[in-house]
């Protein structure tokens, strides 16, 4: 039986899982806005997201819980990404209040 410490641990690491997924997906999502593609490469890169994602959480609950899937685990992975979710929506608003600022200055300034 795991200790309290090591579950603790094993939540962390969880967390730190579903940030690196979301991460990576938000890498993915930008990705397209700057490089337009097909439905047929969105499906695809979809795909291929989603298994490596998959193989991924595998790995990782295998090595944290030795195999076992533990709810705590898997809430640790959803409250992981919706606290990169969270902090990427602030950026996004911090960044549009700061482009409109500049955008008002440079209409006044010309």
């Amino acid at each position: 039986m795991k200790g309290i410490g090591s579950e603790g641990i094993a939540f962390l690491q969880a967390l730190l899982a579903g940030m690196i997924v979301y991460s990576v997906y938000l890498c993915v999502r930008k990705l397209r806005r700057v490089i337009r593609h097909s439905l047929t490469a969105v499906a695809i890169e979809d795909a291929l997201f989603w298994l490596a994602t998959a193989i991924y959480l595998f790995v990782q609950i295998y090595y944290t819980s030795n195999g076992s899937i533990r709810w705590y685990f898997v809430l640790g992975v959803v409250l992981g990404a919706e606290i990169v979710f969270a902090l990427q929506r602030r950026v996004e608003k911090i960044v549009e209040k700061n482009v409109r600022k500049r955008g008002d200055k440079f209409r006044q300034k010309y």
